[in-house]
């Protein structure tokens, strides 16, 4: 067989693969797209008027308006103290729900004990039941217990997250081997020593992606911190910003800055958090080729 014969299929071959590697690429420059019109639409509502957002057709280019509807917002509502109160609530949340699920996670996922897999089933049952069934039990807690009113009244519901538990036991289950842990226990390490010292260095990707998970959700909760806090200056930042939908007429491009000044706590945590998720997908990605 010749030399010619033998690159005549792998030429074949490229080229039926780049039409489908530009098929691949229109779709997901498409989705990137669509993906980020809504933060885009947002921007240039944000920098118009109302008057603007109301014009058929809509004006779609950004405007110079951002400063005064930002000034407005800023007028309206108590942005910043609202703000401080949702970082607090967000931030203890967010470290809380990491300890506690992976702590949980790990002994689920690693260790034998009796009940063990009554306990986990019974942990999937609560993941499907949807949430707004545990308002009211929350409320009658919160008021036994003298906490109603209080931004602590946010952060102890949302501790022990069943989706957070799953998702961290199925990731230590495959990716810390029980031979790590075996070499542990004949060394004398303990629990809490396994846990710290083997478990959570090799479960960053997944502890990156909880912590963006549940800060999004503490940050963006709006139906449990309009029920339990009955104290103005301990408002959390979304139930602030539903303050400015109230009148007859709503300003929507001060409505739009404020959500968009709102969002951007969001970016600045998934950049950070992202990056670790990433990197420590890429890593094992690499390893197991």
């Amino acid at each position: 067989m010749t030399t010619a014969d033998t690159t005549r299929p792998a030429t074949a071959t490229r080229r039926l693969r780049r039409p489908k590697g530009m098929t691949a690429h229109v779709l997901l420059v498409l989705a990137v797209l669509i993906s980020v019109f809504p933060f885009v639409w947002t921007i240039v509502m944000a920098t118009n008027t109302t008057e603007d957002i109301y014009k058929s057709p809509p004006k779609l280019t950004f405007g110079s308006h951002l400063l005064e509807n930002i000034r407005h917002v800023l007028d309206t509502i108590d942005f910043f103290g609202s703000m401080l109160n949702t970082i607090v609530v967000a931030c203890v949340t967010t470290v809380l729900v990491l300890f506690i699920d992976s702590l949980a996670a790990f002994a689920f996922a690693k260790f034998d004990f009796p009940g063990r897999k009554v306990l986990f089933g019974t942990l999937l049952v609560f993941m499907m039941l949807p949430l707004q069934l545990a308002v009211l039990p929350q409320f009658i807690l919160m008021s036994e217990i003298g906490w109603v009113g209080m931004l602590k009244a946010l952060a102890l519901p949302a501790l022990a997250n069943a989706f957070g538990i799953f998702w961290l036991h199925q990731y230590i289950q495959n990716g810390v081997p029980d031979e790590l842990l075996d070499a542990a226990r004949i060394d004398g390490a303990g629990f809490f020593r396994q846990y710290w010292n083997i478990a959570l260095p090799m479960i960053k990707p997944a502890l990156s992606f909880l912590a963006i998970y549940a800060f999004v959700n503490a940050w963006n909760d709006y139906v449990w911190p309009l029920i339990v806090l009955t104290d103005p200056s301990h408002v959390t930042l979304q139930v602030e910003l539903a303050q400015l939908h109230v009148g007859h007429t709503t300003d929507y491009s001060m409505v739009m800055a404020g959500v968009l000044m709102a969002a951007l706590p969001l970016v600045v945590v998934f950049a950070v958090f992202a990056r670790g998720f990433i990197a420590g997908a890429t890593e094992g990605a690499v390893q197991g080729s």
